[in-house]
């Protein structure tokens, strides 16, 4: 098992609910596939560099995260798919 970091960004409209229900959907679907979600850090709203769909501002999650490739790929698969999730990218953290 590898360390990773994900950051996704979360549509800003959303209520307070639905923003939680789609971070732990997301941990779920991580833990799911075998990976161990170390830390969650929900950083919140915060200003876009350039505009996204005319948003200007964006709701940031980061995760912590020991796994295997596969779930990753799962990961990015079923966020890619939520038109409530802006952007994401996961990168391996090789200390």
């Amino acid at each position: 098992m590898r360390n990773y970091e994900i950051m996704y960004i979360v549509r800003p409209n959303l209520e307070e609910a639905q923003t939680k229900e789609i971070v732990e959907r997301y941990n779920k679907v991580l833990t799911d596939n075998g990976a161990e979600v170390e830390k969650v850090e929900e950083v919140g709203k915060k200003r876009l560099a350039y505009e996204i769909d005319d948003y200007k501002e964006g709701y940031y999650v980061i995760l912590k995260v020991k796994s295997n490739p596969e779930a990753i790929s799962e990961f990015d698969r079923l966020v890619k798919i939520n038109e409530n999730v802006m952007r994401n990218i996961a990168v391996r953290d090789d200390e």
